[in-house]
């Protein structure tokens, strides 16, 4: 097999694309303060929704605890922080109304089934591959600024690569 400089380079875009695409190249995080926002996600939404949903992990290495008081993003008109619980077989879902505490030396992940965010009212979809940016406020690290990597519909994202 001969191989020319341009056939050379094929090996070479192959490798980079994979890389470009891998779980550990799409992990992203955000640091404010005591405060490390891991991995912010998304499903994509199907046509017409009107609701997404957010989640991450916050890691607070401080020794006094922080709380999340609000969320914003631009796909929506509004953003909420939520609690979901099932309890005698029934699940519920309601807003948080005066946060979420992060604990000192702890950490909180906002994923499916548990506690997660709430886009409302939404103005775009949410297209899968495409990041759209939102504004988390804490009590004490104030306004972080975050993209949402947003992943297949229905799908369970692939976290392990960056532990979120």
């Amino acid at each position: 097999m001969i191989l020319s400089r341009r056939n050379a380079a094929l090996p070479a875009a192959a490798l980079a694309a994979a890389l470009l695409f891998s779980p550990a190249a799409m992990a992203h995080e955000f640091k404010q303060g005591d405060l490390t926002i891991g991995h912010p996600w998304s499903r994509a939404t199907l046509p017409g929704a009107k609701v997404a949903a957010g989640y991450l992990t916050v890691k607070n290495s401080g020794a006094e605890p922080d709380r999340l008081v609000s969320v914003t993003a631009d796909i929506a008109g509004k953003g909420e922080i939520h609690e979901m619980s099932v309890k005698d077989g029934v699940m519920t879902m309601r807003p948080l109304a005066g946060g979420l505490e992060i604990p000192a030396g702890g950490e909180v992940k906002l994923e499916p089934g548990s506690y997660h965010l709430m886009f409302m009212d939404l103005n775009a979809p949410a297209v899968e591959g495409v990041k759209f940016p939102g504004t988390l406020t804490f009590e004490k690290a104030g306004t972080v600024k975050v993209e949402f990597a947003v992943e297949k519909v229905g799908g369970e994202a692939d976290h392990s690569a960056h532990g979120g």
